[in-house]
């Protein structure tokens, strides 16, 4: 009997720890595959972008963001986690869907923001919410030194899909650069350059390629100092 009572208490304890451990996120071709197709017109993407989002219900169920993301949306100046407040539905979505299938490569967020948590409507309400957020005036800013350079590379390589004053794209699915933190968006043309973003368009890794470091920093710190006056937040 007793032998029975130890086995029937590792099995509750093996099942609890099974429970305890969260989904590992899934992978899916990216752009070191021969057959990807950036931006294609499948899977969870198309399904969400279907569905009519709610910003009041986006209020809510973005509770579960605020915590790395902040109730504003700003994210945080150092990179760690990027400002979403007015980026366009679309990106969100299509970002969050590469997430959730395994394209664009984040174990860090899909515990919280996977299929076992969020659901496909709650996406849809959450993009909408923050696509009407105002844009914040204080994100990370470069360093200034280069942004003639920054500039002239902008303007070359950058502005036609992005806009003049960092805008974007809805239709498209290009983002919203204007607020965006400094070193977030340097650690993404990097890994874009790289090849590490495996779910980046091919355009962009063709733009950015030959990028120095030093370029792809210039470049960078002119792009934090976009704004877009008619979406930005009131400044204090």
């Amino acid at each position: 009997m007793r032998k029975q009572l130890s086995v029937l208490l590792l099995s509750l304890l093996s099942i609890g720890v099974a429970y305890a451990v969260p989904p590992q996120q899934p992978k899916a071709a990216g752009i070191e595959s021969p057959n990807y197709v950036w931006n294609a017109d499948a899977g969870e993407k198309i399904e969400i972008l279907k569905l009519k989002g709610n910003a009041e219900r986006g209020k809510e169920a973005y509770q579960g963001c605020q915590g790395c993301h902040k109730p504003n949306g700003a994210g945080l100046p150092d990179g760690a986690y990027p400002q979403l407040a007015g980026q366009h539905a679309s990106v969100l979505i299509k970002q969050m869907a590469d997430m959730r299938e395994g394209r664009r490569d984040n174990p860090k967020m899909f515990p919280f923001a996977g299929k076992h948590v969020v659901n496909t409507q709650e996406i849809a309400d959450i993009a909408v919410y923050l696509q009407g957020m105002k844009i914040p005036h204080d994100n990370g800013k470069g360093p200034g030194t280069s942004l003639a350079r920054g500039k002239d590379l902008y303007l070359k390589d950058c502005q036609t899909c992005h806009g003049e004053n960092g805008g974007g794209n809805e239709k498209k699915f290009y983002p919203v650069l204007a607020g965006q933190h400094f070193k977030y968006m340097l650690r993404q043309i990097r890994d874009i350059r790289d090849g590490k973003r495996r779910n980046a368009n091919p355009k962009m890794v063709k733009a950015v390629q030959g990028y120095s470091d030093a370029e792809a920093e210039a470049v960078v710190d002119y792009m934090s100092r976009l704004s877009m006056p008619e979406r930005a937040a009131p400044k204090p």
